[in-house]
């Protein structure tokens, strides 16, 4: 699945069960990762613009989505594929060298923010069946309730939405 690679599979007997990832799983890394980097709900984590960080990223989501807001395991899914789409754009196309990772909550709605250093606009292209990249603003179109881009003095945040039923 892209965008998971890094997230370990959860062992089991049969192959259903080895090929999907789930978030119910408890993650250790995931408390480390909060540990190590700060809580993205409380301040903006920084965190370096390598390919690897975006394990770190979708870990911080997870425990988040999970633990703090208590919310679904399907939001929490969801969540950390947007995360790591949003994460790979900062990383493969703006040339910085670190992006930030906050997390919101309101009544009713999650926000989940990546800021990085490039002014250059994120573009939503058209997506075919076959296609074996960039999806990854399709899916966040699809997936999320709203999703936009707020410019900055330096940089961009994109940032998407999501509704949510309190448990």
């Amino acid at each position: 699945m892209a965008g998971l690679e890094g997230i370990e599979q959860p062992r089991g007997h049969s192959r259903a069960s080895a090929g999907r990832w789930s978030p119910t799983v408890e993650d250790e890394q995931a408390l480390k990762a909060l540990e190590l980097f700060g809580n993205p709900t409380e301040r903006e984590v920084q965190l370096p613009s390598r390919p690897e960080s975006a394990a770190t990223a979708r870990r911080l989501a997870q425990v988040v989505v999970l633990r703090t807001w208590r919310l679904t395991p399907k939001l929490a899914e969801d969540t950390v594929l947007l995360v790591s789409e949003l994460v790979g754009n900062a990383v493969r196309h703006t040339g910085a060298r670190v992006f930030g990772l906050r997390m919101r909550s309101r009544p009713g709605w999650m926000r989940v923010e990546v800021r990085d250093p490039s002014r250059g606009l994120p573009c939503l292209m058209p997506v075919q069946e076959l296609d074996i990249s960039g999806r990854g603003l399709f899916l966040v179109d699809k997936l999320s309730d709203r999703w936009g881009v707020d410019l900055l003095p330096r940089g961009k945040t994109t940032w998407f939405e999501m509704r949510v039923n309190e448990r």
